[in-house]
């Protein structure tokens, strides 16, 4: 069984890793250091650290304030709160004049597990993709989010760094070298093509596997940058496929599935995208892996559904 690693866990260690070489990186939190794991640079940059209490709309302002300032603000809480109870001053104070803050979602997604359906984020990317000037991160393992979060700080604008709180493995190689904007073919395949994101990315890995005993071969993409979408490689992926599938831990609404089909349905004669998340319904509490065997986000339920919607 190959080592599982929290992506939040990787965020903290990159952050402590930012502080230690760049003076003009602060930290901001909502209260929640420990769970966001920016406790790492509390510790070590206290004078730069500024914990602004459960008073989320605040911490964002504050941080657009820093921004225009010239510091580079990494601003911290779970990724429902800081998409949706700061949508605003994010539009507004951030968005709108394209300021270098870089917001960062942590336990994001269903895997959020037992707070259930108030602090579940079905709609973060959604809420952040649609935002002008805004690019969306979703790394899927440790060492994507560390090369994300150290990349996060030279990009221009703001940045929604989405990190989960799901132990998930190693899926790419230690020579692996993130660029944002780009996506990263896992496996190939040439019978269909799976685009996933974040911790679904390890379980379309082992759909595909599934799938390769069935005699049908799923080429695996990565899509850890959501916005801006690598248009091109999402185009060259559907060439030849009988199927395309999306799969997120996230609303099949405006999320990574909205933003594929967005893309092919420009391109005359494209496949059929099937889209494998949440349906347009709320989460609940649970244990993280029922809640994805629920919504038919484990390897087999992904692997059940292709299989359904080929024949």
């Amino acid at each position: 069984m190959p080592q599982l690693t929290e992506t939040r866990f990787a965020y903290g260690d990159a952050l402590l890793q930012l502080g230690m070489q760049r003076p003009d990186v602060v930290v901001l939190d909502a209260d929640l250091y420990k769970s966001t794991r920016t406790v790492l640079f509390r510790d070590k940059f206290p004078q730069r650290f500024f914990d602004m209490g459960i008073s989320e709309s605040d911490m964002v302002s504050t941080a657009a304030g820093m921004a225009a300032s010239g510091l580079v603000p990494f601003c911290n809480s779970f990724a429902i709160f800081i998409t949706g109870i700061c949508y605003i001053p994010i539009r507004t104070q951030i968005a709108y004049p394209s300021l270098p803050v870089k917001l960062v979602g942590s336990s994001a997604g269903l895997t959020q597990g037992p707070d259930g359906a108030s602090h579940q984020s079905l709609e973060d990317i959604a809420l952040m993709r649609v935002l002008p000037h805004m690019t969306v991160l979703s790394p899927a393992d440790d060492l994507e989010t560390m090369q994300m979060t150290i990349a996060a700080v030279d990009w221009p604008g703001p940045v929604y760094l989405r990190v989960g709180r799901y132990p998930v493995p190693r899926v790419h190689s230690d020579r692996h070298k993130v660029q944002i904007g780009k996506t990263t073919v896992l496996r190939e395949g040439s019978d269909l093509a799976i685009f996933a994101t974040g911790a679904m990315v390890w379980k379309s890995l082992e759909a595909a596997d599934l799938l390769a005993h069935q005699h049908i071969e799923a080429k695996v993409i990565n899509v850890s940058t959501i916005k801006p979408l690598d248009s091109p490689a999402v185009l060259r992926a559907i060439e030849g496929a009988a199927l395309l599938v999306s799969v997120e831990e996230h609303s099949v609404i405006g999320g990574l599935g909205s933003a594929v089909a967005e893309c092919i349905s420009e391109r005359a004669g494209a496949p059929r995208l099937l889209r494998l998340g949440v349906r347009d319904q709320f989460g609940e509490s649970g244990l993280a892996d029922e809640l994805l065997e629920k919504h038919g986000l484990q390897p087999a339920g992904i692997a059940a559904q292709i299989l359904s919607s080929l024949s």
